[in-house]
């Protein structure tokens, strides 16, 4: 590459890389964005997005050899032959469990916005306001209103589909028109509203499939093959809308198969210069120069690149002046809800493969409502009809099983909550220095758990789902909790938390490192607390408002 200076680079391409580099090359900065794996082009390298089941070697079932190869991939749904080269060589990436912990990754253009669940919820202020209110953590430096106008801002150009409730609690945005309820969703919905008098509500998932034509991109399909890349571009991904709006630009150099491995820290001006960057494939460094940098490469390989830098100024590395560099480490706890049988509705049916399901908001710990524990949960779920798939177990072979197979099954509803994990400053993670990777970069060591905070909060939400179904005239209810293993969730947030102090957090109110003032870290390194809702469309908001601020400062010669 002949020029190694730009006026910003983006570190990561995935939902947060995208839009700062979106956002970055349309205020007229020249841009270079790294990504440490290979480039995936929109539709061209989706190359099972349109194949059936029959046409993948092993009907997209795991092989023994998988099952080798990716010994973290395999325990849980995410080990899939049909999109097994979005997830990352466990052999070539390794890491360590102090504590069990599930890392899924993704390491390609477009990261895991090729295959993240789509279900994009704003943050409401008793979300914003928990931490100071309960002494948990730090208080976040923002509220509501500081973020309001940008949440407008990313729905409209990622388009995310939903229903407009007016709840306090879970704030309405731009949406366009809502995916349907199916007809027992919608009956269950009536009778939930009705029996909790409009304290719980089962609404449509909001989710970032668009189901209107929008920016070149055509409207959900109902095909449910998401994370194999649409070819439609009918979800929100870095390929499908902030790569195609950053090029358009002429600004952006996208660089796949570098590997940033520190921010290079000019201690006289106390600003970074540029960064290093190891080239994957031939194993060369590069050092690239910028005025600003963002980074975007995930919670933990965020944290990883600053703990890797500046090392003769912070033994703990580039903005551990704090001491929380690395530390509050949160995602999601699920795994636990209900299920149960439906009757009555063996006439109906549904078409299509709605790539979506309900929501409950979250009830607990708000307005009257007074638990044994802080913070909340919501639910997601969905109702379904038996298919061919069905158990037929006085029949096994012959016509009358063929013909048994083509009548639908009963119709079943499940939901399984999501919960908030308090930000533990001892849940951490840690460079190993001795265990090398493929490049011979150190590793890291991920520490956490979930304490007594969200184990009483699972009794509740298995009870509550039970509650709520039997309710509504479920038959055979039962209640589940199949365990949770910390990033299962795989919304890892915190290890560079935002705060109003440099003594007890990272980053600003604007996401910028008070160790570096030119650095930006807008994905989940950032997050202050966790919610109970998935964080991407915050990431999406905070990544636009952060950048507009960098740009304004750069213009006014404050960085």
């Amino acid at each position: 590459m002949a020029d190694q200076t730009f006026d910003a680079i983006v570190v990561g391409s995935g939902i947060s890389g995208g839009w700062a580099a979106k956002e970055l090359t349309e205020k007229g900065l020249k841009v270079l964005m790294l990504e440490r794996g290979r480039n995936i082009e929109h539709v061209k390298d989706y190359v099972n997005a349109t194949k059936n089941p029959w046409d993948i070697p092993h009907r997209g079932k795991n092989t023994q050899q998988m099952i080798k190869d990716y010994p973290v991939l395999k325990r849980d749904y995410t080990l899939n032959e049909s999109n097994l080269d979005y997830w990352v060589n466990e052999k070539e990436c390794p890491y360590s469990e102090a504590k069990p912990f599930d890392w899924f990754r993704g390491y390609h253009v477009g990261g895991r916005s090729l295959m993240w669940g789509r279900q994009s919820y704003r943050w409401s202020d008793f979300d914003f306001e928990a931490n100071a209110k309960d002494g948990m953590g730090v208080d976040w430096p923002i509220r509501y209103k500081d973020i309001s106008k940008w949440y407008d801002y990313a729905e409209t150009f990622a388009g995310i589909s939903g229903s407009i409730e007016g709840l306090p609690q879970l704030p309405d945005g731009k949406f366009m028109p809502p995916m349907d309820l199916n007809c027992v969703e919608k009956d269950v919905a009536a009778r939930i509203k009705e029996h909790f008098k409009d304290s719980r509500r089962l609404i449509i998932g909001r989710v970032a499939n668009i189901t209107q034509p929008h920016n070149n991109r055509t409207n959900c399909q109902y095909r449910n093959k998401c994370w194999l890349g649409c070819p439609f571009g009918a979800y929100f991904s870095t390929q499908s809308a902030t790569l195609p709006a950053a090029m358009k630009t002429n600004n952006l150099t996208l660089r796949p198969f570098s590997i940033v491995t520190k921010v290079l820290y000019d201690k006289d001006s106390k600003k970074a210069t540029g960064v290093e960057v190891l080239d994957a494939e031939t194993n060369k460094t590069y050092e690239y120069k910028a005025k600003i940098i963002f980074l975007n490469a995930s919670a933990l390989n965020s944290a990883w690149i600053l703990m890797n830098s500046a090392t003769d100024v912070w033994e703990g590395g580039l903005g551990s002046s704090s001491g929380e560099l690395g530390h509050n480490v949160m995602d999601h706890h699920f795994r636990c809800g209900a299920s149960g049988e439906v009757e009555g509705y063996e006439d109906k049916y549904t078409f299509g493969r709605r790539a979506n399901g309900f929501y409950i908001p979250r009830f607990r710990n708000l307005f009257n409502d007074k638990r044994e524990y802080l913070r909340g949960f919501g639910y997601q779920g969905g109702a379904g009809r038996q298919g061919w798939g069905k158990d037929v177990a006085e029949l096994g072979i012959g016509a009358d099983m063929k013909e048994a197979m083509t009548e639908p099954g009963k119709w079943t509803i499940g939901m399984t909550g999501f919960g908030e994990i308090l930000p533990y400053h001892e849940n951490k993670m840690y460079l190993d220095k001795a265990k090398k990777d493929k490049w011979g970069l150190p590793t890291l060591v991920l520490d956490c758990e979930i304490k007594d905070n969200e184990k009483k909060m699972r009794t509740d939400m298995m009870n509550d789902a039970a509650e709520m179904l039997q309710a509504s005239g479920i038959k055979n209810v039962k209640t589940s909790d199949n365990g949770y293993t910390f990033g299962q969730g795989i919304h890892e947030m915190g290890t560079a938390r935002m705060g109003k102090d440099a003594k007890t957090s990272v980053l600003n109110g604007n996401n910028q490192m008070w160790d570096a003032k030119n650095v930006f870290i807008t994905d989940g390194a950032c997050m202050t607390s966790a919610a109970c809702v998935n964080p991407s469309l915050t990431y999406m908001a905070l990544t636009a408002r952060a950048a507009d601020f960098a740009v304004s400062e750069l213009k006014k010669g404050n960085l």
